[in-house]
């Protein structure tokens, strides 16, 4: 999957959907955005969140299960993502979180467009740097 030319970014934007794919199968997000800057990591995962749940997420008792459960999801299964994007980057990543918006203003764990947002704290600074695409791009 990795490849040498590929950028820190477009290489952490692969581990994603991988991390995706292992922890929920067939659903798989539309699109991926990677932000490198200083000691920050943001991945972005655009359309992760499946019909049902953005159903479920119309009304604020739908909206904070689905939070609770994407961030329990989260907790649970992303120590192999946090590996891969030490094994990328070099560097330990300190911390670790997802938010969704299921909700216009509330800033949680799901956005109303199916966005999904992990922010990785590194224990160093990397140079800026910015990749968005497809899984298709990605992959080819």
């Amino acid at each position: 999957m990795e490849k040498s030319n590929s950028t820190l970014a477009q290489q952490i934007a692969q581990a994603a959907i991988a991390f995706e794919r292992q922890r929920t199968g067939n659903h798989l997000p539309t699109s991926v955005t990677v932000v490198i800057g200083g000691g920050t990591l943001v991945i972005t995962l655009h359309g992760a969140l499946t019909p049902a749940e953005k159903a479920l997420a119309r009304n604020p008792e739908g909206a904070a299960k689905i939070q609770e459960f994407h961030r329990q999801l989260f907790a649970s299964a992303s120590g192999s993502l946090r590996q891969e994007i030490q094994r990328i980057t070099g560097m330990e990543v300190r911390e670790a979180t997802t938010e969704l918006e299921p909700a216009a203003g509330a800033v949680v764990h799901a956005f109303t467009s199916g966005e999904v947002v992990q922010v990785f704290l590194l224990n160093g600074h990397m140079p800026t740097e910015t990749w968005s695409g497809s899984e298709a791009e990605i992959l080819s």
